[in-house]
């Protein structure tokens, strides 16, 4: 079905720090609603289910039944609050289904494997859907998330041969397996249509849980093809399906600061998410806010939130490659572990970029541009790793693909963001 749009007013602004006209896309009235601290519907939600199964848990029963619905209701709490702990609570109850579970193995290691990815913890999470695949199992649906595994761990001919196997155009789970091939492969537009589709199946069901996934994450893929205004028009339906959805509104105020150069409306909305949700990533947005506005002592002061945050929690390697960026400035040598440790986890160009990054920034340039040219170069259309690629050839004197790297990377600055545009351009 055709949507037409009748545009009345277009306001259009200058931006005094970019000195650049841009398009008005935000308003305050479709979204203030939402960020009220009382919008705790999903939290609220989640926090009654918990009880309820943990009451139906007798001493005197084995509960089986039970402990599904308990762990899905601590990763929805981890969901809508950022508390890690909850995560972990639920991959403790999924670990015990398994063990004393006759029936449904299967099912709670999907769960599990699910709760692995969560944490990053992606080799593990390959280990036991495999282990799962060979017993008695749904073997669609665990395909399904070993594509998902394979996919975070560099593992691109399995990837590329699970999709080939579950292929099927009108099964939502499959549209949105092969939007994430296609937008991996550099396919943008393809990946774009194939949530479309999703979406149109979403809708047709109207499930309200496939919908929020899916309008949140065409969302994203509208922002990184540059359509900012129907990225923006998806997030303000997610909400209008979840009112707490702190990924939508920190989605809207990432478009207030990138896109409208608005820091103020986008500090403004992170302060609301935060009251509810303990994220460290919110601190690490807030940073980068402060220091495109050159205050830099704030800047530091919320970067040093977020890794006290980290290490403060037990997030695993949940935020290794926000810490490598970071190290790389202030402790090379750390950030040289870190990155080390990220590519024997996951060897992906995005995480060789990153060991690219920290092996240039502790003074060793040539080892840099050997890992750029082995791992990352014609590998990835991510545009972070394309920037660390750029400085590593800035490093090495490589004009020519610098300069070309900065014409593509300057297409991506909504994604990237005003400070690294900034850097881009100084390179």
């Amino acid at each position: 079905m055709k949507h037409f749009y009748i545009i009345l007013v277009v306001t259009i602004f200058i931006s005094c720090n970019r000195g650049e006209v841009v398009e008005q896309i935000t308003n305050s009235k479709d979204y203030n609603s939402f960020l009220s601290s009382a919008n705790n519907k999903t939290f609220n939600r989640a926090l009654s289910e918990k009880e309820f199964w943990s009451q139906r848990l007798r001493p005197d029963s084995s509960g089986v039944g039970d402990l599904g619905p308990l762990a899905n209701s601590y990763s929805l709490l981890f969901e809508t609050t950022g508390e890690v702990d909850y995560l972990k609570k639920s991959e403790e109850i999924y670990k015990k289904a398994i063990n004393i579970s006759a029936n449904s193995k299967d099912s709670y290691t999907r769960s599990l494997a699910q709760n692995y990815i969560s944490q990053h913890r992606f080799k593990e999470a390959k280990q036991i859907l495999e282990k799962s695949y060979k017993g008695i199992s749904n073997k669609r649906a665990t395909k399904m998330l070993l594509f998902d595994v394979y996919l975070e761990l560099g593992l691109y001919d399995s990837a590329d041969k699970t999709l080939g196997e579950l292929k099927n155009t009108n099964d939502y789970n499959y549209l949105i397996r092969l939007a994430k091939w296609n937008d991996h492969n550099g396919n943008l537009e393809a990946a774009i249509r194939n949530l479309e589709e999703a979406m149109n199946i979403a809708d047709s069901r109207k499930s309200k849980s496939l919908q929020i996934w899916t309008y949140s994450n065409l969302a994203d893929y509208y922002g990184h093809a540059g359509r900012i205004k129907e990225s923006y028009d998806f997030y303000i339906k997610t909400l209008k399906l979840q009112p707490d959805n702190a990924y939508a509104k920190k989605q809207i105020a990432w478009i207030a600061y990138s896109h409208e150069n608005n820091a103020k409306e986008a500090f403004r909305i992170l302060d609301s998410i935060m009251i509810n949700h303990k994220s460290p990533e919110f601190y690490l947005f807030k940073s980068e806010m402060y220091e495109f506005e050159e205050t830099v002592s704030e800047g530091e002061n919320f970067k040093n939130k977020f890794v006290s945050a980290v290490n403060e929690g037990d997030y695993g390697k949940m935020y290794n490659t926000y810490l490598i960026e970071i190290f790389s400035e202030s402790n090379p040598e750390k950030a040289l572990e870190f990155a080390a440790q990220e590519v024997t986890g996951r060897a992906t160009p995005e995480t060789y970029s990153l060991l690219a990054l920290a092996q240039l920034k502790i003074g060793n340039k040539e080892e840099a541009l050997q890992t750029i040219i082995d791992f990352v170069e014609g590998n990835t259309f991510e545009p972070k790793s394309l920037y660390f690629s750029a400085l590593v050839y800035k490093a090495n004197k490589l004009d020519d693909k610098t300069s070309e790297l900065k014409k593509e990377l300057r297409k991506s600055s909504f994604e990237l963001g005003p400070l690294v545009t900034k850097m881009v351009n100084n390179l």
